[in-house]
Order: structure tokens, then C-alpha cells, then sequence
């Protein structure tokens, strides 16, 4: 069996064939008679295995020229890739189209909300379809009174809605200043408009609005009242038959002071001042029936006893948290027989509430001076509002008997259970006032 020869190449010749060709070429030029003999071959390299043409050949199946010879083979992957890149040109990648509309979505939202906003806050403050309100509130503004308090308390009355929405108002129509004190008589839920018209438009000329401060006695009021109403009030305030102090344990009360309760009061201008005092009485029964009595009963303390208590309470206390604590002093003092000591007893007797009280003052025999004389003063010493009075019918639980102005305290004291320990606050006050060249250091 002959051996198979290596696999031809389709369309062409083998490179065996190739060899065997060149070989005989040279003996033929050997035979035309060059002389020279004709070299050994070589011996024929193994046959590289056949591969498939990488190159187009001729029509007729001959070898195409070197030149023409096939590249050599490559990764067709790579050669798409090399193909796309030089048709196009070096860009970043595109990138994905939004969808319609939905870029302009969030501004669209954000925008209506700033729409409603607003026009809910122009609708709060001009309340273009607000009605006139219903039912009357009587409210009485205080002298000195700023825009803020004027509408905290129109909010709190209930005249107007919001205090906030009533304020901007005023300052948007340039109103502020216009708004005049006295008592009103408005209707509830009114428009911030017509309220800020009758707060500007003031009271009505014929009423009179006295405000009672807390505290105060006869005397100091009279001098408020001034000729505002007819008659004397010192006078009418000795005795009324509106009230009776003895039902209230004061047997031998020279006058109604104490029971003149402290508000503010709106009379017809031109009306006797006797009509005042008995509004004054009227609120004083309706105050004094709300406050709970028990404890100062068991200390056998009668309801007059209170109003003492809460008398001077008023008169010493600058900060309201100290109320009970000034009233557990006059308690424990009174419990153990200590005089109380309480310096605004002799200025009521002496009438004299500014000027610092002399050694000849507090020297007075007078039963009003506490320094000397042990127990509670013959009567109040002013009218004290609700909070002296609760305070005085149920003080702290304490054991402080002492008490003195603490220096850059803003009205505050120090308290102090001992003789000595007091006296070192009273040393640190008397050191500030003598640094302020006599004035209070509180």
C-alpha cells in the first residue's frame, strides 16, 4: 500500500509539489550545460499541516504572487471592533433620554404648593370674606399696651382668630401705633380689619376704664381716679352696703380696704364713684368664694386673717413663685411669736411708699409697725389680687423665718431659717445699697 501524501491545498499546489518543481528546474539548467553538478537536496522539512487560503485566488487555480500572498490570520472580534472605530469618531456615550415630562414635574408640584401657600396666607390676613362676627366681648385694653399684647389678648377673648394674623395686619396697613386703650365692647370672630377699626377709633368718649392695680390701697386709688367719676372715694369706701366685713371676721374694720378687689372697671363717664366701689365688691365676693380656706382655718386664722396675710404678701412679693414663700414666713413667724417685721405696715400707716423709712420711723408706736408689735396688723394694708390671697390661705411648707431683698436679684430674696444666716444677706444688701449710693440693689 502506498503512503498518502500530505493534503493538497485547494485551487493551488502543495508545497511538495513546489519543492519538487524547483528541484527540477535546476537540473534542467544543469542539462543545458553549465557544468556544475547538481547539489544534493536537502532533506524535505515534515509537512506543515494544511490550512484554508486566507487569500482570493486566480480563476485559472494557480499560485497567486507573493505579493499577493494572504496577511496573516486574525481574531475576527477584533477586527469588527478596529472597523467600527474608524468609521466613527471618538465620543462620550450618549446618554438615556429623559422621559416626556417628567423633568418638569417636581418644579410643577413645588410651584402649585407655593401657589396655595401663599394665597391661603393672603386670604388669613385680609379675610376678604369675613363677617361681622356675632354676640359681644367685652375687652379692655391697658394703658401702654404694645401690638403684641393687644393681640394676644383679642385672640384670647376670641374677637379674632389667630393673634399672628392679626398683628401683620396691623403692620402691613401701617396701623400700629393707632391702637388707642380703654374698654370695648366687639363682637367674637370678627375681621382683623374692623377690629384693628375699633381699637383706632378708640373708645367710646363717654366711658370711663379705671384700672385697679393689685395691691394698691384706698388712697392710692382715689388719686388714680382723679375727676373722672363724682364723689369722693375715700368716703364711699369706708362702709357700703354691698358688703358687710364682719361676715368675714373683721368686727372692727374702720374701712372696706382689703376688699376693694383690683381689675379694671368701665363706668359711664359722669357716674358717682360709688358705683365703682360696688363693682369692686361684687368681684371681690365672686374671687373670695373660689379660694379654698381649710388650712388657714386650722391654723385659726379667720377669713379677715387672710386678707391681712394676703395684703402684705402683695406689697413684699416682685416675683409671683415667692407668694407662698413669703406667707410660710408670716406663719412661722406668728407661730413662734416672732413680730413679723414686715416694713410695708408702717409705710401704709405713715403713707409713704417711695422715700427709705428714717430710725424715727421705724421707731413709730404705731400698731401698724410689725419691727415692734407682735401679730398681724389691725387690717389690710392694701387690696390684694387672687394669687396673694390663695397664697396667703395656703402657704409653702417651710421652715424660713427671714427673708431680704437679694442684691441684682430683679425683686428676688434670700431666704434664711437662722438669725445668723439672714444676717449675712442683710450684711450683702446693705453693701450693694451703699455701693448704689442709697438705692435698692434688687
Amino acid at each position: 500500500m502506498s503512503r498518502p501524501g500530505p493534503p493538497s491545498v485547494p485551487g493551488g499546489r502543495s508545497p511538495d509539489e513546489r519543492e519538487a518543481a524547483r528541484r527540477e528546474r535546476e537540473a534542467r539548467r544543469a542539462a543545458r550545460g553549465d557544468g556544475q553538478p547538481v547539489p544534493p537536496a536537502p532533506p524535505t522539512p515534515p509537512t506543515p499541516p494544511a490550512r484554508p487560503p486566507t487569500a482570493p485566488e486566480w480563476a485559472d487555480g494557480s499560485e497567486p504572487l507573493a505579493s499577493q500572498s494572504p496577511p496573516p490570520a486574525r481574531d475576527r472580534r477584533a477586527e469588527l471592533l478596529e472597523g467600527l472605530r474608524r468609521r466613527r469618531p471618538n465620543r462620550p456615550p450618549e446618554r438615556q433620554a429623559p422621559r416626556p415630562g417628567r423633568g418638569r414635574l417636581v418644579p410643577a408640584i413645588v410651584g402649585g404648593l407655593l401657589i396655595a401657600l401663599a394665597a391661603w396666607f393672603l386670604l388669613s390676613l385680609f379675610q376678604p370674606f369675613k363677617g361681622d362676627g356675632e354676640g359681644r366681648v367685652r375687652v379692655v385694653v391697658p394703658k401702654g399696651a404694645g401690638v403684641g399684647e393687644i393681640a394676644d389678648l383679642m385672640a384670647d377673648e376670641g374677637v379674632v382668630s389667630s393673634a399672628f394674623f392679626f398683628e401683620a395686619r396691623a403692620t402691613v396697613s401701617g396701623r400700629r401705633g393707632d391702637l388707642k386703650p380703654g374698654s370695648y365692647t366687639l363682637q367674637r370672630d370678627m375681621s382683623n380689619g374692623a377690629a384693628l377699626d375699633a381699637l383706632a377709633d378708640g373708645p367710646p368718649p363717654n366711658i370711663v376704664t379705671i384700672t385697679v392695680p393689685e395691691g394698691r390701697s384706698r388712697r392710692e386709688i382715689a388719686g388714680s381716679i382723679g375727676n373722672q367719676l363724682e364723689g369722693d372715694y375715700l368716703a364711699a369706701t369706708r362702709s357700703s352696703p354691698a358688703l358687710d366685713p364682719g361676715e368675714y371676721g373683721a368686727k372692727a374694720a374702720r374701712s372696706l380696704e382689703g376688699f376693694l378687689f383690683p381689675a379694671t372697671y368701665e363706668l359711664r363717664r359722669g357716674r358717682p364713684v360709688s358705683e365703682l366701689v360696688r363693682q369692686q365688691l361684687s368681684a371681690f365676693r365672686r374671687e373670695f368664694d373660689q379660694v379654698d380656706l381649710r388650712y388657714a382655718h386650722s391654723k385659726n386664722l379667720t377669713d379677715y386673717d387672710v386678707l391681712i396675710i394676703a395684703s402684705m404678701v402683695e406689697r413684699e412679693a416682685s416675683i409671683p413663685r415667692e407668694r407662698p414663700l413669703i406667707a410660710s414666713v408670716i406663719y412661722n413667724r406668728l407661730s413662734q411669736g416672732i413680730p413679723l417685721g414686715i416694713d410695708a405696715t408702717l409705710r401704709f400707716a405713715l403713707n409713704q411708699w417711695e422715700r427709705p423709712l428714717t430710725e424715727s420711723d421705724l421707731a413709730s408706736p404705731s400698731p401698724y409697725n410689725t419691727r415692734i408689735t407682735p401679730g398681724l396688723p389691725p387690717g389690710p394694708i392694701g387690696n390684694p389680687g387672687t394669687d396673694s390671697i390663695r397664697a396667703a390661705a395656703r402657704p409653702a411648707r417651710t421652715r424660713y423665718l427671714y427673708f431680704v431683698v437679694k442684691p441684682g436679684g430683679d425683686g428676688a430674696h434670700a431666704f434664711a431659717r437662722t438669725d445668723a444666716e439672714h444676717q449675712r444677706n442683710v450684711e450683702r444688701y446693705n453693701s450693694a445699697r451703699e455701693a448704689l449710693g442709697g438705692r435698692s440693689p434688687d
